[in-house]
């Protein structure tokens, strides 16, 4: 394939999954916002992560992070717990509520897909399915 193939296919895949997340995004979050919901994500991914840890994985400043967490904790959706090693360090957990919103969100960007796959012919599907092949193979060069 010549580089302006290869340029053009990047930026076509490009656009097309930052396109394919938003409306991810868009058909899932219910009632809370889309930095709420990576944060939820964040917290599962990095296990009692502190307000600092998160900071860095959310790429925000930590007054950012404070706000995010305290509103997150004011819906019940996480906890505060001090640290087991060093009591001035704080930790994020979520909450039981805090983990079947992020389980909800995941079940709804799911349907999303699955109804937008079935209105495709089943050819188009077994497409999703080796593009969805290539993708993760992708995601695994490094």
């Amino acid at each position: 394939m010549e580089t302006n193939d290869t340029n053009e296919t990047a930026a076509r895949l490009r656009r097309s999954v930052t396109r394919l997340n938003r409306r991810l995004r868009q058909s899932a979050l219910g009632g809370i916002s889309p930095a709420q919901a990576s944060m939820l994500s964040s917290i599962e991914m990095l296990a009692r992560p502190s307000l600092g840890d998160l900071a860095v994985r959310e790429q925000i400043q930590p007054p950012s992070v404070t706000r995010l967490v305290r509103t997150l904790e004011d819906a019940g959706l996480v906890q505060l717990v001090p640290d087991d090693a060093d009591r001035r360090c704080t930790r994020v957990v979520l909450s039981a509520s805090g983990k079947k919103e992020l389980s909800n969100i995941r079940r709804r960007k799911t349907e999303f897909l699955e109804m937008q796959l079935r209105a495709l012919p089943i050819a188009e599907q077994r497409r999703a399915a080796e593009l969805a092949d290539l993708l993760e193979q992708l995601l695994e060069i490094e």
